[in-house]
Order: structure tokens, then C-alpha cells, then sequence
């Protein structure tokens, strides 16, 4: 799991500086990502409610008043530059696929007498 975003800072345009609970800094222009996308994203391409970017600090990412959140783990790959790579769970003996048994009669060539 990378870590979540503690601190937002804009810069001007659409241009934030992120601050992780790491201690990794950086900044990212997010004009793509907002200007002409719709949806969700309309009203974040007014720079006055762009900059209303705050830190949910319970999800650890960045979020504005119509609803809008951003994966704290991209936005880490994004400033860092390294790769999303998915948590492996460690199996345990529990939680390992069972093998199917196929069930073989104890004397195959016994058959049957109807009564």
C-alpha cells in the first residue's frame, strides 16, 4: 500500500504540491485530468472551486465539495513515478483453493444387486 496524502497546497491553474505521510512532496498539474472530462469533473474546471481542494485525512486524499476524491495510490505513483503494483495476500492453509477429490468406490468391479 503506498501512503496517503497529509497536505495540499495549490500553486495556481490546476497545479497542486502533495504532501504524503512519507514524507515524499510533489506537484502535478491536473488540467488533464479536469478540463473537458464533464461529469463530476465540470465544475472543477471554474479554478475557484478547483482550488476548494482539501484532505479527507480519514481516506488520506484530496477531495472537493461536489463529491469528487482521487485514488491516494495514483496520485502517489503519479508525483514518485513508481508503479501501482497490486498487495499480495500471504495464503494461509485456511485460505488456500482445496483440491477436488474425485470419489472412487472401494471395489470398482462390485456392482449393484437390486432387492
Amino acid at each position: 500500500m503506498f501512503p496517503r496524502v497529509k497536505q495540499v497546497r495549490y500553486l495556481g491553474d490546476y497545479r497542486l504540491e502533495l504532501g504524503f505521510a512519507d514524507g515524499v512532496v510533489g506537484e502535478l498539474d491536473f488540467r488533464a485530468r479536469v478540463v473537458g472530462h464533464g461529469g463530476m469533473f465540470a465544475p472543477l474546471e471554474d479554478v475557484n472551486f478547483f482550488k476548494q481542494v482539501q484532505v479527507d485525512p480519514e481516506a488520506g486524499t484530496l477531495v472537493w465539495p461536489n463529491g469528487v476524491d482521487l485514488c491516494p495510490d495514483v496520485l502517489y505513483s503519479q508525483v514518485t513515478g513508481k508503479p501501482i503494483r497490486p498487495e499480495r495476500k500471504a495464503q494461509t492453509r485456511a485460505s488456500r483453493p482445496k483440491r477436488a477429490r474425485q470419489l472412487v468406490p472401494a471395489n470398482p468391479s462390485a456392482t449393484v444387486q437390486p432387492m
